[in-house]
């Protein structure tokens, strides 16, 4: 009879505790494998990049920004963040303060020009990255205000950068300006995000509200003396001449006229708006807890975690590459093709409760408003067929003009006659809400 000794009896038990341990990993690397492939055949057009299944070395998303076939992303955590990462598509390259010369692993803000990498961090300043040498810039070694570089543009030979108290600098590789509270027209030391329109540096401030400054002229605009929604402006996109702007709801500024949406006046999901990105005809619009949304002028299309594969609904990024949306959010990292793709917030796993149309569209005296509702045990909205209708009319500045139903409706279809008595001339709204369900569509009296 073969002797074991106590020690070889405990090696053949770790090797056996082993076995089954990397059996234990196999499996559930097997599981997630097939949960995440039947999540993304579910929702096509959709991957996610997170922790687990990627070199992503945070899965909370603070910046992306787009230099041909890489996309740049920066991450950061309240305690430690981090760093800066490159996705091809296939590769990924991780910075950090350890492996290069990032002097803050939490990364706030992102911008190019031309080859060069901008690099906003929440306590280590501001750098500059151009694939082979770090140059950074800190309030020991330059005009910088702040070490808080928490907001990106460039506008030529000028780099502007947005700080969490100081204000806002200008950078022309040479020389340092600095515009604050105490020096400036601007209202407000804390600068969340900025953009570039023709001209015009534009300002979204913590609480304050918007600043437009071409260099000599500062103009803000707030609640109380514009149409702005909400004084603290996490997000700015240009259109041609219109600006967008997050705030509590989404406003759009053409430098004249203003108009709001919010969750009361159209399918927007949510107003903590976080995140915006121009995408053609089409804005991509990232709020914080209610998922993404899209909106081309006319119709919304919204996605969550629920009708799709978003990782998470509170959105931080948002960057267009071509077909692709990418969309950083604390949960980790999604791109969305839209080429060819059904939309999936039009499909009954949205669980869709009505459509909205409206005929003629634009009208003279009447156009005659049609929609029909759907009910099933699905909607927890929904009782013996009965589902919550709300539909309302409402200008282009966001005020409701007609409430034309709101109650109870059994399943089926509906039509109501509009009459052009209560409108002026211009551009309208109709916001139909059931249940979970909002569409919003553009209508336009002639008159």
């Amino acid at each position: 009879m073969r002797e074991v000794t106590v020690k070889q009896r405990k090696l053949q038990l770790y090797d056996k505790n082993r076995g089954v341990e990397t059996m234990r990993k196999y499996i559930l690397f097997f599981v997630f494998t097939v949960i995440a492939c039947n999540c993304f055949a579910q929702y096509p057009g959709w991957t996610v990049y997170d922790t687990s299944n990627s070199a992503l070395p945070c899965n909370r998303i603070e910046a992306l920004v787009i230099e041909g076939s890489n996309i740049w992303i920066g991450t950061g955590d309240i305690y430690d963040g981090s760093g800066l990462a490159k996705f091809d598509g296939t590769s990924w390259t991780v910075y950090d303060t350890l492996n290069s010369g990032l002097p803050n692993n939490y990364v706030r803000s992102l911008a190019l020009e031309g080859s060069n990498k901008w690099i906003g961090t929440s306590g280590g300043g501001l750098a500059k990255f151009n694939d082979t040498s770090w140059t950074v810039y800190n309030t020991s070694n330059s005009g910088l205000p702040l070490d808080c570089a928490y907001a990106l543009a460039i506008e030529g030979s000028n780099k502007w950068i947005g700080t969490y108290g100081a204000g806002l600098a200008k950078f022309d590789g040479n020389n340092w300006t600095v515009f604050s509270y105490y020096n400036s027209g601007l209202p407000d030391g804390v600068v969340l995000t900025l953009a570039i329109g023709g001209s015009n540096v534009w300002i979204g401030t913590k609480d304050k509200g918007l600043v437009k400054f071409n260099d000599t002229t500062w103009t803000v605009f707030n609640t109380s003396n514009s149409a702005l929604p909400g004084n603290c402006v996490n997000a700015l996109a240009i259109e041609g001449l219109n600006i967008w702007i997050g705030t509590w709801g989404l406003a759009k500024f053409d430098g004249t006229s203003w108009t709001v949406f919010n969750t009361s006046n159209s399918a927007l999901p949510g107003n903590d708006i976080h995140a915006l990105a121009i995408e053609g005809s089409n804005i991509w619009i990232g709020t914080w807890g209610s998922g993404l949304a899209k909106f081309d002028g006319t119709s919304w299309t919204v996605y969550d975690t629920l009708n799709s594969a978003l990782p998470d609904n509170r959105i931080l990024a948002l960057a267009i590459e071509g077909s692709n949306v990418w969309i950083g959010t604390v949960g980790g990292l999604a791109v969305y093709n839209t080429t060819g793709v059904e939309e999936q917030a039009n499909s009954d796993c949205v669980l869709r409760d009505a459509e909205l149309k409206a005929y003629p569209n634009p009208f003279v005296g009447n156009t005659v408003i049609s929609y029909s509702v759907i009910s099933y045990s699905g909607n927890k909205s929904t009782t013996n067929n009965y589902t919550n209708i709300r539909l309302t009319v409402y200008d282009i500045s966001g005020r409701e003009v007609k409430k034309l139903v709101d109650g109870m409706q059994k399943a089926g279809s509906y039509k109501i006659n509009l009459t052009t008595d209560e409108l002026k001339k211009g551009i309208y709204f109709i916001s139909l809400s059931a249940g979970r369900y909002k569409e919003t569509k553009k209508i336009i009296t002639l008159k």
